[in-house]
């Protein structure tokens, strides 16, 4: 039992860590993303940062990144997406989107939309909130893609237990996918 509760609190003591470390290597992309004062990733109970060079445009890239209910083709950590009100499955300002991802199901509202360099949402299941933001900065060969995610709730302390780098390697998967989706297209 008590080697339990050791095993438990080293594990608890190694996620702080993370999390720390995921916040300070959001920077310098941090301070870009407008993020809503409960949603401060130095204060998340849970925060996730990542980030992949694209060598093509953001327009290349946003044109992916809305069209939501394509994800799941080549995305296997979101599935299930469904964007209400819109026929084509691409998400516009203030769309609803449902998606299913790690086991749970979810509900987000797109709260920033502007294209093509800013994209954001947030989900507010009663156990776990969040708040997923994309950024799109130009570069000499193409483009950066961004996505941090802060969270908070009662989850977040399963996730930090148990699933500590899940979300950051799922996250890594996606922008990977981006990427190959993005650099097909410019290549064609």
């Amino acid at each position: 039992m008590k080697y339990t509760i050791f095993i438990l609190f080293f594990i608890l003591l190694s996620s702080c860590y993370s999390h720390k470390r995921a916040v300070e290597s959001s920077k310098p992309y941090s301070d870009q993303i407008r993020w809503p004062a409960e949603y401060n990733p130095s204060e998340a109970n849970f925060f996730v940062h990542n980030v992949i060079d694209i060598q093509a445009s953001p327009e290349v890239v946003w044109d992916l990144l809305i069209r939501a209910e394509e994800w799941p083709a080549w995305y296997e950590g979101m599935t299930n997406v469904k964007v209400k009100g819109t026929e084509d499955g691409i998400l516009y300002d203030q769309a609803e989107i449902e998606f299913r991802t790690m086991g749970l199901n979810f509900v987000a509202t797109v709260r920033e939309f502007e294209p093509p360099s800013r994209l954001s949402w947030e989900s507010t299941r009663k156990d776990i909130q969040g708040y997923h933001s994309w950024l799109i900065i130009p570069t000499e060969t193409g483009c950066t893609l961004v996505t941090d995610e802060p969270q908070k709730g009662f989850l977040t302390f399963m996730e930090k237990v148990f699933q500590p780098n899940k979300l950051r390697k799922l996250h890594d998967e996606w922008l990977a996918g981006f990427k190959e989706k993005a650099e097909m297209k410019v290549n064609r």
